[in-house]
């Protein structure tokens, strides 16, 4: 929490600074010959890039922008990158893209198809980049064998992703391979499936993918939310350094937004390195990833998934709902690609109901277990929540960008999990922590 606590300063810091910056618009309407002021605008964030310096801001008016293949900016690898942000900030001076103030910029990518190679939206290299308010939509897959797309691919170090949404496309909202520091606050990824390539199960069509390479260090998701991605909704695979998912929301994954069955299906999925994997392929240590704060709810396959990770992760006041299974710690072991009971868990004040299971593979002896639902052996009802009415999930955010304050399992003054919990340090009211995501308001 006290990285947490540390980003959401230096976005306070950031926001000081514009005062001195300076400012440059792009608009539907714009034109890259232009020079960027406000009545005379650029077209292209692309362009803005190339005026830029650290802390200046670049404020993007509403509309929708069709991107086209010839506005590829560079191929990197195997992607197509449309806009390609390799120019970089420095602390304390970010350089800022910003939704112009009550609008909405939505960029749309379905004209962008280019062929033999995967589509990135936006790819970034750089770093101290904040990135806030707009809409990526519509971005497209080509390649018929196994194959991704993204929104956004990061690549850089303290960057700040906020506010963004993601979309009825094929791609994955936002995909992290390196970098450290990384903040992605209050974004939403949803109605994504690949329906082109593979089997058109979208199988590799995430809300968020975090798999960052050795060294990338401390990124950290805080109030995301993902729902109807034909995969899974946050998924950690290929994660060789701990990350942190906080107060997010997963929802609906695996399915179609007409909830037929497609991908794996898993609302957290923490880890795991692919079955194939052995020895120093792995990580050592296994990096303990943290999944706190968390809701998951009706996900094809998994609420919370340990998905044979080789070591143990921090579970910490979630809440699952309806998902195939609620709790699942499967392990693995390092060397032989032998699945076991999941150990090393530290799992504190955990809550479920109504899974098809509610846990799986979680062996008492080999786990830090305390004060979940089904340690203490207390099985919920209908009656210990305000509500369990499933369209509050998708209501609309508050005007800060913060999830919707909704009384979806929230607890009842008088319930049973009021005070259940461990003192872990967080903050919490009345004689100990209530059970699960949410604190109760006595």
């Amino acid at each position: 929490m006290k990285k947490i606590s540390l980003l959401l300063l230096s976005i306070i810091t950031l926001q000081i600074s514009l005062q001195a910056s300076t400012v440059y618009y792009v608009a539907v309407d714009g034109n890259d010959n232009n020079s960027g002021t406000k009545n005379l605008p650029f077209a292209t964030i692309q362009k803005a890039q190339s005026v830029v310096q650290p802390g200046d801001t670049v404020y993007i008016r509403g509309g929708v922008y069709h991107l086209t293949e010839a506005q590829i900016t560079k191929q990197e690898r195997i992607y197509a990158c449309v806009t390609y942000l390799d120019k970089s900030g420095t602390a304390g001076k970010y350089i800022n893209y910003f939704n112009y103030p009550n609008e909405t910029p939505v960029f749309d990518y379905a004209t962008v198809k280019p062929a033999n190679l995967r589509v990135a939206a936006f790819y970034v290299t750089g770093s101290y980049i904040h990135l806030k308010g707009f809409e990526v939509v519509g971005v497209q897959v080509t390649i018929k064998t196994h194959t991704q797309s993204e929104c956004f691919e990061n690549h850089g170090s303290n960057n700040i992703y906020e506010q963004l949404k993601m979309h009825d496309g094929m791609a994955i909202g936002f995909y992290l391979l390196e970098g450290s520091d990384n903040f992605i606050l209050n974004c939403d990824a949803y109605n994504n499936w690949d329906y082109f390539s593979e089997n058109g199960k979208g199988g590799n069509t995430d809300g968020f993918g975090c798999h960052p390479r050795e060294g990338s260090r401390n990124n950290v998701f805080k109030g995301c939310r993902a729902w109807f991605n034909s995969d899974d909704g946050f998924d950690l695979i290929n994660a060789f350094e701990a990350t942190t998912f906080d107060h997010c929301w997963a929802f609906y994954n695996g399915f179609n937004k007409d909830f037929v069955s497609e991908g794996d299906g898993n609302g957290f999925k923490s880890g795991g390195y692919g079955l194939q994997k052995l020895g120093n392929q792995i990580p050592n240590p296994t990096p303990r990833n943290t999944i706190q704060f968390c809701l998951a709810v009706r996900n094809k396959a998994n609420g919370f998934y340990s998905n044979h990770h080789t070591g143990g992760s921090n579970w910490f006041n979630n809440s699952a709902y309806k998902n195939a299974t609620n709790y699942n710690m499967l392990n693995r072991l390092r060397d032989t690609i032998q699945d076991v009971p999941g150990f090393n868990h530290i799992m504190y004040n955990n809550l479920g109901y109504k899974g098809g299971r509610e846990t799986q593979n979680i062996d008492a002896a080999k786990n830090t277990l305390a004060n979940n639902y089904f340690d203490l052996n207390l099985n919920a009802s209908d009656t210990d929540f305000i509500s369990l009415d499933e369209k509050l999930l998708t209501t609309p955010r508050n005007a800060d960008g913060s999830l919707p304050d909704i009384s979806f399992m929230r607890l009842k003054p008088n319930s049973q999990f009021i005070d259940k919990g461990k003192d872990i340090g967080f903050v919490f009211k009345g004689t100990a922590p209530d059970l699960g995501a949410f604190e109760t308001n006595k």
